[in-house]
């Protein structure tokens, strides 16, 4: 979704900036502008590790891997892929033309270097980089950008002699990469150790999104804390155990179990994949075994505008990720709409929440610091105006979307212009 946003908005500055998706095509809540065309099909590579003497066929008869509507419906479970059992096969992506898909980086590169001949390519993460080192070869006027972005997450669930393959492999890369772009110090000091990339190599971006119309809560959508009315809070990221939903639902059954606090609610949304649904099933066994089953909704996985009209009728809204998270983009999408947030005090959270303010940080660690949070949060509804106090200023001027297509613009110019 962000690599859409920020594609798009760098278009709207002038520049000729296409989409290109690997592996699968893209999923937003935006208009999607990405090319319609897969390369290293998510399919075709799979196929192309466990059966290399597919290599020997002409790339015609392999192309029908790679149609977007066949990787859409096979990929309709997408994230039910164990990564420990794709070790080899990331092994074998990152050694590029050296790997059992070298012929799909052949013809990546050739497409690229003949038809697009572009000026700076920006690799979403490392991991989908092994064809760097021949882009620099075919086309060496072109400037090579690379974000950093969960690359961390998805190498500490390889086997381990994968994991330190990898980096491996990824530390060579790195020293044809001209410039990493990370969304917080904390995750730059971070890839920069694991990768040894040298001082000066990684810039930081601040994370940012497309503000919606109207940032600032709706005072007509606005929620009453009066101990009537319900006091929502929500719940908006993927279903998934690293997110901490089920860290959230503790926090709540232990505030819904004192008295006084018989309005509070939980609301979750996000998308769901089908290898996490007995998570979400675990979770509301507890909540319902606790008595607390009318009280708690989840609502799917909205789209753009539900979205923000859910996080709008949210009092507080609390993702208490397990992980060190190098993003957060939650925590802008509902500080955009005036609802403060309750995070752990870990990964990039500390640095979104210090620098615009609008919420509290607790320790990542105890469930009862969180809850704790969350009970003043009801207690205290006149505080939400206080923590609010500029927060929307501040993102304009340092999160939006427009902010940051100017700084990748930046990244992707040569030192030299």
């Amino acid at each position: 979704m962000h690599d859409n946003a920020l594609a798009r908005a760098m278009r709207e500055l002038g520049d000729d900036v296409l989409l290109q998706p690997i592996y699968t095509p893209i999923r937003t809540d935006e208009t999607d502008i990405a090319e319609d065309r897969v390369f290293f099909g998510g399919i075709h590579v799979f196929a192309m590790q466990k059966m290399p003497w597919l290599s020997k066929l002409p790339q015609s008869l392999r192309s029908w891997m790679d149609w977007p509507r066949l990787i859409r419906f096979v990929t309709r479970r997408a994230g039910s892929t164990d990564p420990a059992s794709l070790g080899e096969l990331t092994l074998s992506m990152l050694r590029g033309h050296e790997g059992r898909q070298s012929d799909e980086v052949h013809r990546f590169v050739d497409w690229l270097c003949n038809e697009i001949q572009p000026d700076a390519v920006i690799f979403s993460n490392l991991l989908i980089g092994g064809s760097i080192p021949e882009i620099r070869r075919r086309c060496p006027n072109c400037r090579v950008v690379v974000l950093l972005q969960g690359d961390d997450i998805f190498l500490d669930h390889l086997q381990p002699h994968h994991r330190s393959s990898a980096i491996e492999l990824m530390q060579n890369l790195s020293a044809q990469v001209h410039q990493f772009v990370s969304h917080s110090h904390f995750y730059r000091q971070k890839m920069s150790d694991l990768l040894s990339l040298p001082d000066g190599k990684v810039a930081v971006h601040p994370l940012s999104i497309s503000l919606p119309p109207a940032s600032g809560c709706d005072p007509e959508e606005a929620k009453s804390s009066d101990g009537v009315s319900p006091f929502r809070i929500g719940y908006l990221a993927r279903i998934a155990p690293e997110k901490g939903l089920d860290r959230l639902a503790d926090a709540f059954i232990r505030i819904a179990n004192q008295t006084g606090f018989e309005h509070v609610e939980l609301h979750a949304a996000g998308w769901l994949g089908n290898h996490h649904k007995a998570y979400l099933a675990g979770i509301k066994s507890k909540i319902d075994s606790a008595g607390f089953a009318d009280r708690f909704t989840y609502h799917g996985s909205p789209e753009r505008d539900e979205k923000f009209k859910l996080l709008r009728s949210f009092d507080v809204l609390s993702v208490p990720a397990p992980y060190e998270d190098p993003k957060g983009l939650f925590i802008l999408e509902s500080l955009a709409v005036g609802t403060p947030v309750i995070q752990p005090d870990h990964g990039a959270f500390g640095e979104l929440l210090r620098d615009l303010g609008g919420g509290e940080l607790v320790n990542p660690d105890e469930i009862d610091a969180l809850a704790e949070a969350l009970q003043r949060s009801v207690m205290q509804p006149d505080r939400k105006n206080e923590l609010l106090v500029g927060v929307a200023e501040r993102l304009q001027e340092r999160h939006s979307i427009d902010a940051a297509a100017k700084r990748m613009r930046e990244a992707c110019q040569s030192p030299t212009g």
